[in-house]
């Protein structure tokens, strides 16, 4: 027997990205519905990394200390890594990824634990928003849209009960085999490296001992020349003990006709003891959803994009997702989002995941194989480490350079386009996330933040800074107004007036101009 529950919107999904937008959401007083296949957690870690971008999420979601408190490696290893050639141990080494480099531009430090730990917190945080029901073990049968609105059509696996979930939007969050996606009928363009790749979780001490070499680190991934530029990728999952390995593996491998701990041996460059627990198989390739909205659906995370868990990037840029559709989904169910509000979002989120992929992860790739390609020690030991060395200052380039933003919006304006290239920057950019300030009070900007948009006005014309409200009252957008003088700090902004948008994007920057075509640009076009 099928019954039926309405909410405003549907999740389908309660990894991280669809508990982040229930969270999202709920914290907005939206009432949705969060529907999970899996009644336990999965115990794989994965998707360990969090930026302090991600963790500035967590901050505004009241979760930031319970993750903080969870996490399974103390906070001196960070989440920097170690690129080595030929065998960790073999000699060549430089520091990647340290992503302590941008610390500054952000209001928060990142964080490493294990996804599982992750989506604990975020079930814990769930739990307490009233507007939020979950309904763990409930498998997707059909998902659509008709007159009436969204739907999604699920089953109780324990007895086998069905309901009929209707909603004004549903979002899929469920991952790269998305039901939401195909029964939505968005397609996806692919990438295939055409390689097939091992998931390795191990125990080993000695893998501890053999590492303590390179003290604070937390993953370390090989350039061997065999591997045209593939990576073989450790992780830690606690410190001491408990790992993850990633690698290239030749086709038709299976957890029964392959040796592992000589493949972990050969990577680290040494013996040590290993207890395998848990073996998996993926496929590298990288894939984007052609649209992320379809009508009333929506699509996110690894239900939108996904690529290999080179850089850590996976969950991060889900979780921005989360941010990005969750205020706008708001704004629209409560009448003060634009009918363009919600297109934004893809206008915004996909191409950032083009860029990544592009621009940071299948350039990583490329620039690995040339390098494996033409240096050798073997053969020119100069050539080799000049170039070596070189990787370095690169590895700092690409962290710098990795700042996803969205200029050129519909809903922000101006030149350019949304990409995940950029550069990090004081200073307040149209399209740019805010970079945190203390204010005259004590406190920092970011926890000044208002609800909704809020508006920056250092040293700024009072005049103005009324028509803002005035043009606010009358569109019904929440405006919250902080007044500061453009010092202690505050000149880097280098602008009188900022307007930040609730997922902490700077809307609009400038002295003075017509308040209500500003905000009714960032809101959608009221």
């Amino acid at each position: 027997m099928t019954s039926e529950t309405q909410a405003p919107v549907i999740i389908v999904g309660g990894g991280p990205v669809g508990l982040g937008l229930a969270i999202e959401l709920g914290q907005r007083g939206v009432r949705c519905l969060l529907v999970e296949r899996a009644a336990a957690m999965h115990t794989v870690p994965k998707g360990q990394n969090l930026t302090q971008r991600t963790m500035e999420h967590f901050h505004f979601w009241g979760a930031e200390k319970a993750l903080r408190a969870a996490r399974t490696i103390p906070p001196e290893y960070g989440i920097g890594g170690l690129t080595s050639y030929g065998s960790l141990l073999g000699g060549y080494s430089y520091d990647w990824l340290q992503r302590d480099w941008v610390r500054d531009y952000y209001f928060t430090d990142n964080e490493r634990l294990p996804q599982y730990a992750t989506e604990t917190v975020l079930r814990a945080r769930a739990a307490e928003l009233p507007a939020i029901e979950t309904l763990y073990g409930w498998t997707v049968l059909d998902a659509g849209q008709d007159e009436a609105g969204a739907y999604v059509r699920a089953r109780r696996g324990a007895d086998g009960e069905e309901r009929m979930l209707r909603a004004d939007y549903v979002v899929g969050c469920d991952g790269s085999r998305s039901a939401v996606r195909e029964a939505a009928g968005i397609t996806q363009t692919k990438s295939d490296h055409d390689r097939l790749m091992v998931l390795l979780v191990f125990r080993s001490r000695g893998l501890h001992e053999l590492l303590k070499r390179f003290p604070g680190k937390s993953y370390y991934n090989v350039l061997h020349p065999s591997l045209g530029g593939y990576w073989r990728f450790f992780g830690r999952v606690d410190l001491g003990e408990t790992w993850f390995f990633h690698a290239p593996v030749p086709p038709g491998t299976t957890a029964a006709n392959f040796d592992f701990p000589a493949l972990l041996r050969e990577a680290v460059g040494a013996d040590f003891d290993i207890a395998l627990d848990y073996v998996g198989f993926w496929d590298l390739r990288i894939a984007i959803a052609d649209n992320y909205r379809k009508g009333r659906v929506f699509i996110a995370g690894d239900a939108a994009h996904s690529h290999p868990p080179y850089g850590g990037y996976g969950i991060n840029t889900g979780l921005e997702d989360a941010a990005n559709l969750g205020w706008k989904l708001a704004a629209t169910l409560q009448g003060w989002g634009g009918p363009g509000l919600l297109d934004s979002y893809d206008e915004e989120r996909r191409p950032v995941f083009a860029s990544t992929a592009r621009d940071f992860i299948e350039k990583a790739i490329s620039q690995d194989r040339a390098f494996l390609e033409t240096y050798d020690p073997e053969s020119d030991k100069a050539a080799f480490e000049l170039n070596w060395n070189a990787r370095q200052t690169v590895a700092k380039t690409e962290v710098n350079s990795f700042e996803p933003n969205y200029e050129g919006s519909s809903v922000v304006g101006g030149g350019g386009a949304p990409s995940a290239l950029g550069s990090h920057s004081f200073t307040s950019r149209a399209g740019h996330h805010l970079s945190p300030q203390p204010l005259s009070s004590g406190a920092n900007v970011f926890e000044a933040l208002g609800e909704r948009f809020t508006l920056l006005a250092l040293d700024a014309d009072p005049a103005v800074v009324a028509a803002f409200e005035g043009a606010a009252r009358d569109l019904g957008v929440g405006l919250t107004v902080i007044t500061d003088s453009r010092a202690g700090g505050r000149e880097r902004y280098e602008a009188a007036l900022i307007l930040v948008r609730p997922d902490q994007f700077v809307a609009w920057t400038g002295e003075g101009g017509d308040a209500r075509a500003v905000l009714a640009r960032a809101v959608g076009g009221l």
